[in-house]
């Protein structure tokens, strides 16, 4: 039987994802991230194929990532802008979550779906973290797609790629709220 919540229908009605920009230390524990990553984990998963992991990426890591961010930029022609913005979410990061697809062979779940799982288990952790009271945004990047960043600053196979980034950490500043979609202009029933 399924559990009645609307606590949680609430919080997914109202849910607000915070700018990475205003999150601040401290971020979460290994403790405090665990549990985070255990909600994520239980993300649907056709052929129980498990076609993800997780890189946590503590603040020690950040300034390496930035520094290399920087040099795939130049090296790919990117602009001063382009790099500076990539940039910045290592430049400020407190703490982030990689969620990497890994594609695995399988004769029954098509590449695609392991992708979509992998998109699952981003909105989760953003989530989980949201309803635990941090803030938290789920960013990529060009630096996300680039397959040198990811080999040399990820350490990815060629079956990996990011799916990403999920930024834990405090709130500073709540942002205002934004227009939503009209889920009525969006949505056709089928009836018969």
């Amino acid at each position: 039987m399924s559990l009645n919540s609307p606590a949680a229908l609430e919080f997914l009605q109202n849910r607000r994802s915070r700018p990475a920009k205003t999150l601040v230390a401290p971020a979460p524990t290994r403790e405090q991230l665990l549990p985070l990553l255990t909600a994520a984990a239980r993300s649907p998963d056709h052929g129980k194929l498990e076609p993800w992991r997780f890189i946590v990426l503590e603040k020690g890591a950040m300034p390496r990532l930035a520094e290399l961010t920087e040099q795939r930029g130049a090296a790919l022609g990117k602009s001063p802008e382009d790099i500076a913005k990539a940039r910045n979410q290592f430049d400020l990061g407190q703490l982030a979550v990689a969620v990497i697809e890994v594609q695995k062979p399988s004769p029954k779940i098509p590449a695609i779906e392991q992708t979509y799982s992998a998109g699952a288990v981003c909105l989760a952790l953003l989530n989980a973290a949201l309803a635990s009271g941090w803030g938290a945004n789920w960013l990529s990047g060009w630096q996300s797609h680039d397959p040198e960043f990811c080999k040399q600053g990820l350490g990815l196979a060629e079956n990996e790629r990011v799916a990403g980034l999920i930024h834990i950490a405090t709130e500073s500043a709540a942002p205002p709220e934004r227009p939503r979609p009209d889920v009525a202009a969006l949505t056709s029933w089928v009836s018969g």
